[in-house]
């Protein structure tokens, strides 16, 4: 018995291979995802929200606390990591994936926050900042007054 391929007759079918041949694509030789080129170096970030506050956490191993500076202006957080480049002399790469030098990362917030109140953690390569909310952003429960 013989199997032989055949090719898809429907668009849905085509469509399909055209989205497998983007995303394998992606991989490089390794088999390791590639990032496209402007997420490429800049850390991902997760942001969410509690009745309290928000939170932004980023990994960033080996950046030490002097390397960082995170400011709150408005309604935006702003995060800049310079991360130094080691010269090695005598010291041939083969790969180097790690990123080195610096970039800059702007979030715009959710809601309004206390720029007062802002504080950022970084243990173990993982930075946390709590950003606690405003007091206009924060719910409020409302007394309920009856006339009669």
């Amino acid at each position: 018995m013989v199997f032989r391929s055949v090719q898809p007759r429907y668009p849905v079918h085509q469509l399909r291979q055209e989205i497998d041949r983007l995303f394998n694509g992606m991989l490089n030789t390794a088999g390791e995802v590639g990032w496209p080129w402007p997420v490429r170096g800049r850390p991902a970030l997760n942001v969410w929200e509690t009745k309290e506050a928000v939170l932004v956490e980023t990994e960033l191993p080996g950046v030490k606390p002097e390397q960082l500076d995170v400011s709150v202006i408005g309604d935006e957080l702003s995060l800049k990591v310079e991360r130094s480049d080691v010269e090695q002399e005598g010291v041939t790469y083969h790969r180097r994936e790690r990123p080195v030098g610096s970039f800059a990362r702007v979030v715009r917030l959710p809601v309004p926050v206390d720029a007062g109140r802002v504080e950022a953690d970084l243990r173990n390569g993982v930075l946390t900042i709590t950003l606690p909310k405003a007091e206009s952003a924060r719910p409020r429960k409302i007394q309920v007054s009856s006339a009669g």
